[in-house]
């Protein structure tokens, strides 16, 4: 048995009623994309905006596009990189020894060893 400490309704408040009644939805259009195993996603933007070119398929999440007789091709994937790969597109050899003996000075005076 319950123990009676609930309350068994809604309580005041909790949720818009009659919410159409309360705000004007802004006018939109409907664009339709198409992706190249032919899925079709149509996609409520607003009137006054420029649809995007490309809008990934919500089936198969290749990029699709406006046109159904071209759609795009497959988007290449980036391959994975670690942080080390990205700080050598940033710096020379030389830059990251200078970076290393620098850092390597600071454990050791950090450590008591000069």
């Amino acid at each position: 048995m319950a123990s009676g400490n609930f309350i068994r309704s809604a309580r005041t408040g909790s949720g818009p009623e009659r919410f159409s009644e309360r705000h004007v939805p802004a006018p939109r259009r409907s664009v339709t994309y198409w992706c190249r195993n032919d899925h079709h996603v149509d996609v409520p933007i607003a009137a006054d905006a420029a649809p995007p070119t490309l809008w990934d398929c919500p089936r198969c999440g290749v990029p699709a596009g406006q046109d159904p007789g071209n759609p795009p091709g497959r988007a290449r994937a980036e391959p994975y990189k670690t942080h080390l790969a990205y700080v050598k597109e940033r710096r020379t050899p030389e830059q990251g020894e200078a970076l290393l003996a620098e850092a390597l000075a600071a454990l050791r005076r950090r450590r008591g060893r000069a």
